[in-house]
């Protein structure tokens, strides 16, 4: 029905509705806009990024450790009189154990662990329910909600620091995350709604069943709750449960140098260095620690920080990549944050007593990611002066002579013969490495490749989809991209040959095109047809001089040309700035891929420094 046929008051409440719809909505945009371009808050999404990613790196050393130890720790329950050095010594050498087989490759790590989660899943599911049978089921009634305020009302401050206690009931959660490389989400939502979180429920449930009736049981729930004969294939079964659930965040916290070891799930990956440095960072932890209670405090505040930077980024990704209204998203974040908040408040109680060395290495990775962020901003900012196409640097005469563009003199090019491969890994426009050769040198190969490499987050890229080539202003320049998976190999010794291979294939697809048009304009009649005939065979004759150009440079000399790019600060830069520069420039010169590595023929290899001020 119109509006304007509905009773007057009920049609002004229906234009006042969508005003105010309208309204709020041109001001979630503003808002949105606002946050967009403010650089404070650029600066704070940049921090909270930063830190929620130390969190998990902070977590990959704490998991493993409060894992296996808690798992091994069922010793004690056996044999009471076992040393605590030996809870220990067997906690670290499963540890190296664990580290050592990373190289084997997630795929068949997850083919020999899947099995152990899924039996250990049932081994909780079965205790839980034993219990919950034989003991006290009435403990179903902590499900109400109006006890946990209840608990909270009347212990007070007591109260909310032991909300600090329970976090160890749902870690792990926080890390599924990196279980999405290997399954897809919708795979891990029903595993863990249909299967894991039901297990966990009533396993939790049962130990406080047990607990009711044997209070001393809290030290230990799991092992002391265990039916009569199951407490060995339950100690087994419990260590490689530890051992699996360190998997994951081992995983997750794969992120510099990266050696891919699947070529079906595309986020599993092994990483050499930073696998070993886990390893030590988490036997040192387990040894200094050397029990769950104090390490729990640190892995409690670890887990807390991860989960209250999740809510913020998935509230801040709500607003700037799906676009929704900030005035919908705020209300879902403030519940959420505060329940969040409560526990993390609780948990930072804990910082004398071992919850110090969370905040500590997350602080110090965190200020390392921000420093070299800061320092790859300024040297983008300095090469960015030399990242024009070729014309910007060199012209061609009518002739075909080349020369510099006026802004650099107009000073001739000679041309020697030979082809030259400038590498580029940026996969921009031109190679720096190209403007400082032609403006220091003042010379070119007789043909030139801009070599740009674009790698790709799947195994494999099939021959016939790698490479894409095109022509460039300079007379026998082009540029070939190359796009390749992580399983490719693309810096092979006979690069060469596949480059000039692509580039002639490139030349006389056109070729073929052109003769193909000749043909159609021989049958095409008047002035016209015979204008483009004569245009056609003149294009055509210009490609086999290009196809001619290129075999003979080949067969003359092979160059590879890279760039070795030495940073120098600016004299006039604040002193503080300096510091934190020069920090980062050595942190680069000592983290940089050498030349050597990528296996190139030596004797056909040019390394052209060059110097950019920052």
């Amino acid at each position: 029905m119109n509006i304007t046929n509905r009773d007057p008051r009920e049609a002004s409440l229906i234009q006042m509705r969508r005003y105010l719809s309208g309204d709020l909505q041109r001001v979630g945009q503003r808002m949105r806009q606002r946050l967009e371009s403010s650089q404070f808050a650029r600066g704070l999404l940049k921090v909270i990024g930063v830190l929620a990613v130390t969190m998990v790196l902070a977590d990959g050393l704490l998991t493993p450790a409060q894992s296996v130890l808690g798992a091994v720790q069922g010793i004690e329950v056996v044999q009471p009189s076992i040393s605590k050095s030996t809870v220990i010594g067997v906690t670290d050498a499963i540890l190296v154990a664990l580290f050592c087989i990373q190289p084997m490759g997630i795929t068949k790590l997850s083919f020999a662990f899947s099995p152990i989660v899924i039996i250990w899943l049932g081994f909780n599911a079965a205790f839980g329910i034993y219990n919950l049978s034989k003991y006290d089921a009435g403990v179903f009634a902590a499900f109400n909600p109006g006890l946990a305020f209840e608990f909270m009302i009347r212990n007070k401050t007591d109260g909310w620091k032991m909300l600090g206690g329970i976090l160890l009931a749902f870690t792990g959660v926080e890390a599924l995350f990196a279980d999405l490389g290997a399954f897809s989400r919708r795979a891990i939502q029903i595993s863990w709604l249909c299967y894991t979180f039901p297990c966990l429920v009533l396993a939790y449930v049962g130990q406080a069943a047990y607990i009711s009736v044997h209070p001393e049981a809290y030290s230990n729930p799991f092992f002391n709750s265990v039916p009569p004969g199951t407490l060995y294939p339950a100690l087994v079964i419990a260590i490689l449960a530890a051992i699996v659930a360190s998997q994951a965040i081992i995983t997750a916290t794969f992120q510099i140098k990266v050696i891919h070891t699947s070529r079906i799930f595309h986020g599993q990956l092994f990483i050499p260095i930073a696998n070993w440095l886990l390893m030590i960072g988490t036997i040192l932890i387990a040894s200094i620690y050397n029990n769950t209670t104090s390490l729990g405090n640190a892995y409690g505040v670890c887990v807390m920080f991860v989960t209250f930077f999740d809510t913020c980024m998935v509230s801040l990704a709500a607003m700037f990549v799906w676009r929704i209204s900030p005035y919908i998203v705020f209300l879902p974040w403030l519940t959420v944050a505060c329940l969040d908040g409560t526990y993390l408040s609780s948990a930072l109680t804990k910082v004398p007593q071992g919850a110090w060395f969370t905040i500590t290495l997350a602080a110090i990775l965190a200020m390392l990611f921000l420093l070299w962020r800061y320092g790859k901003e300024q040297q983008w900012f300095a090469e960015a002066e030399d990242r024009f196409p070729t014309s910007h640097f060199i012209i061609s005469s009518p002739d075909g002579q080349l020369s510099l563009s006026k802004r650099y003199g107009e000073v001739p090019v000679s041309v020697t013969r030979g082809l030259g491969i400038f590498f580029d890994k940026a996969g921009e426009t031109t190679p720096i490495v190209f403007s400082q050769f032609v403006l220091k040198l003042t010379a070119l190969p007789e043909v030139i490749v801009f070599f740009h490499l674009r790698p790709l987050e799947q195994p494999s890229i099939a021959v016939e989809n790698r490479f894409t080539v095109s022509r460039l202003a300079i007379p026998n320049c082009y540029r070939l991209v190359v796009r390749y998976g992580y399983n490719d190999e693309i810096i092979t010794p006979n690069l060469a040959s596949v480059i000039v291979d692509q580039v002639r294939r490139y030349l006389l697809s056109k070729s073929a095109s052109v003769a193909s048009d000749e043909e159609g304009g021989e049958k095409e009649s008047g002035a016209r047809g015979s204008s483009r005939s004569e245009g056609d065979r003149y294009t055509r004759a210009f490609l086999d001089s290009e196809l001619a150009n290129l075999g003979a440079a080949y067969s003359h000399k092979v160059l590879y040309i890279m760039g070795k790019e030495q940073l120098k600060i600016k004299n006039n830069t604040a002193r503080f700035r300096k510091v934190l520069l020069h920090i980062f420039l050595w942190i680069r010169d000592n983290t940089r891929n050498k030349m050597a590595n990528l296996r190139l023929p030596t004797e056909k290899l040019i390394e052209v420094g060059f110097l950019k001020e920052i």
